[in-house]
């Protein structure tokens, strides 16, 4: 099993972030402390995508974190990323794997379906998320699911449990409580304006 560095999960945001200080806010979080920083943003809504991404893994590797890009093996071997993150709809945990090699991180979500965690752990994967653990400011149409997921996925998953979905300062502890082994978080951190401050009082919670 992978060791997944540090226990914050940090997943952009166009939208929150902003296009010209993109790479910059990036910068920051992860100098700030946050182990993983995945790049969400879609082909359709960036047509330079594949220039964000190259300097994202860039940025994410000169300050100590680690870069996954959403849904899209391909474009995370085309630039040398540190894995992926799929869903339900995306390629799957073993065409993931063939082409990314072993020591790719490889994480997919499993929304509040203990059966597919366990499914995709046998595939190989390193990681799996669960979520929406609260309501979520950046997809407010997503499932609420019972932080009792992680408590039952504790006794069947070995694999890295990842939380996902509204989670702030001041819920943080309970999903922790629940079992997540890892904190996934974009409004947190990017909607504030203090996005440093913001990384390192969500660590604070982690380590106690």
């Amino acid at each position: 099993m992978k060791i997944l560095p540090g226990g914050l999960y940090v997943i952009t945001d166009e939208r929150l972030m902003g296009r010209k200080d993109f790479i910059k806010k990036i910068a920051e979080a992860a100098s700030a402390g946050a182990g993983i920083i995945q790049l969400r943003e879609k082909a359709s809504r960036i047509s330079d995508r594949l220039e964000l991404a190259k300097e994202a893994v860039r940025t994410a590797h000169a300050h100590g974190a680690r870069l996954l890009i959403n849904d899209d093996p391909w474009l995370a071997a085309a630039i040398g990323a540190d894995g992926v993150h799929i869903g339900k709809d995306d390629a799957t945990v073993e065409a993931s794997r063939a082409l990314l090699g072993r020591r790719a991180i490889i994480g997919v979500s499993c929304y509040g379906d203990v059966g597919l965690a366990l499914r995709s752990q046998e595939a190989g994967a390193d990681y799996v998320s669960f979520g929406a653990c609260f309501q979520s400011p950046t997809k407010p149409g997503e499932l609420i699911v019972p932080l009792s997921v992680f408590g039952e996925a504790k006794k069947k998953v070995r694999i890295p449990l990842v939380a996902i979905g509204g989670i702030n300062r001041r819920n943080a502890g309970r999903v922790l409580a629940a079992g997540a082994d890892m904190l996934s978080v974009v409004s947190s951190v990017f909607a504030l304006g203090r996005i440093a401050g913001a990384v390192r009082e969500l660590k604070k919670e982690i380590i106690k």
